[in-house]
């Protein structure tokens, strides 16, 4: 028996073939003769046999799926067991479920066949809202289980995977495009899972930020604030008792949100091509978001508040006015972060590519061999990162446009994700030209666990 996915070709093979035969007519500008009627006939019976038979057989998938007593074993993800909001989704059921298939299910909520299609989908968006507390609460559209955003079901090329994370900034999908999702038609484009692009594409966790999933509630993590007290004593004689104090840093679920239009032919078009490539351009705009928070989150209008709005982290100030990033100012940095026993040999520097550029032009010790502060990604050799999310607007007596230098132990940064990725389809925002607006919400949060592991000069050009 054909799975759904060979099915799936079938069909478009046998269109493609219709195509072609309804093609070469139509380039010698005439009607179709009796042969190619004929055939253009059986081809697309072939193709909507095809699509029938896939149609069922992803409608007894979902009903068996609803009603199975036993099924495979649960994915287990990086040895662990099930965790707190898992539904305990056998590896064949990641495998076998589809955003695109949901898309087109809320996009079209009177189609019986797409709701067919697609209750796999949907009866997993149910029980995920139940998991994360959310059934029957805020409408917030349909949940992708958070099996899926952890797991890769698209193929194991390395390079397509990093090419396409390393891809620029937020498209609308449309098949005449190639860029756009045109070149996703009918070509095998593999994709890594919603959290690894995630990771590909925040600096501050290239960084080594501690990422947080599957919380369920706020989440209160104990942070010690002072140390015990040691003694020296003479014999037989007894310590002065001494104890460390602690307090709790808070993590809240924020919600971010992130949209993509996707054409509806696209829709139509594609299968897993551009089912990896619409989860990769929300995870991307996303992940934007979150490393801006997590590097400069103001705390308020519902924000997560960042590393350089965190009270208490250490500073060094280059002038009244700012001023030239020099050297002194980089070592103030370690000598800072150190100075509180919190350096690490981990720790790393995150930047602007403007101010990245000036450090590749400016010299260390200003000595004859004019060695650069920055080079092979490394500042006196620690990683550094650039990213544009650190700002280059900033502001200090008559200085502007100046750039922020962060160091520390990201380690000691906490970024915490709640549930799934709540998906709405919006069919009227683009509906003149035929486009479909999907939007992406993640409840996230940001903090900083020990403010004494980073310092950072925020008045250099």
């Amino acid at each position: 028996m054909k799975t759904v996915a060979e099915l799936r070709a079938a069909a478009k093979a046998a269109l493609a073939e219709a195509r072609a035969i309804n093609q070469a007519a139509a380039n010698e500008n005439r009607d179709l003769n009796d042969t190619e009627k004929a055939s253009y006939t059986a081809k697309i019976a072939e193709a909507r046999g095809f699509d029938d038979q896939a149609s069922r057989a992803e409608e007894l998938a979902g009903l068996e799926q609803r009603n199975a007593g036993g099924g495979a074993a649960p994915l287990k993800v990086a040895g662990q067991e099930k965790l707190g909001q898992e539904l305990g989704l056998s590896l064949k059921d990641v495998r076998s479920y589809s955003v695109v298939r949901l898309m087109h299910a809320l996009a079209n909520p009177q189609d019986k066949q797409a709701q067919r299609a697609a209750a796999f989908e949907l009866e997993c968006s149910a029980e995920a809202r139940k998991i994360n507390g959310r059934d029957g609460g805020e409408i917030r559209g349909e949940t992708i289980p958070a099996e899926v955003l952890r797991s890769n079901v698209f193929g194991e090329n390395r390079s397509s995977q990093i090419a396409m994370a390393a891809a620029g900034e937020k498209r609308d999908l449309t098949v005449g495009t190639a860029v756009d999702g045109g070149n996703t038609v009918q070509t095998s484009v593999l994709g890594m899972s919603f959290i690894e692009i995630l990771r590909n594409r925040m600096s501050v966790l290239e960084a080594g930020a501690t990422m947080l999933t599957g919380l369920v509630g706020a989440v209160a993590i104990p942070r010690q604030t002072g140390a015990a007290t040691t003694f020296w004593v003479a014999e037989n004689g007894a310590p002065t008792e001494s104890q460390q104090a602690f307090d709790q840093v808070a993590l809240t679920p924020k919600t971010i949100g992130s949209f993509v239009d996707v054409s509806r032919r696209l829709l139509l078009q594609s299968s897993i091509d551009v089912e990896a490539f619409v989860r990769m351009d929300i995870a991307k705009q996303i992940a934007l978001g979150i490393d801006l928070g997590a590097l400069n989150g103001s705390g308020a209008s519902n924000q997560p508040r960042g590393v350089l709005q965190t009270a208490g982290i250490g500073s060094v100030a280059i002038g009244t006015n700012g001023g030239p990033l020099t050297w002194d100012a980089v070592v103030d940095l370690e000598t800072t972060v150190g100075n509180a026993n919190a350096d690490v040999p981990t720790s790393a520097y995150i930047t602007n590519a403007a101010l990245r550029g000036r450090m590749k032009k400016t010299a260390e010790l200003g000595n004859t061999t004019a060695v650069p502060i920055w080079r092979n990604n490394e500042v006196n050799g620690y990683r550094a990162i650039a990213s544009n999310q650190v700002p280059r607007n900033l502001t200090k007596g008559s200085g502007t446009n100046l750039s922020a230098l962060l160091f520390g132990n990201f380690a000691d940064l906490l970024i915490g994700m709640w549930g799934g990725l709540d998906i709405l389809i919006d069919p009227y925002t683009g509906g003149t030209a035929g486009t479909l607006r999907t939007i992406a919400l993640q409840d996230v949060d940001v903090a900083v666990r020990r403010v004494a592991s980073f310092a950072a000069c925020v008045d250099a050009n």
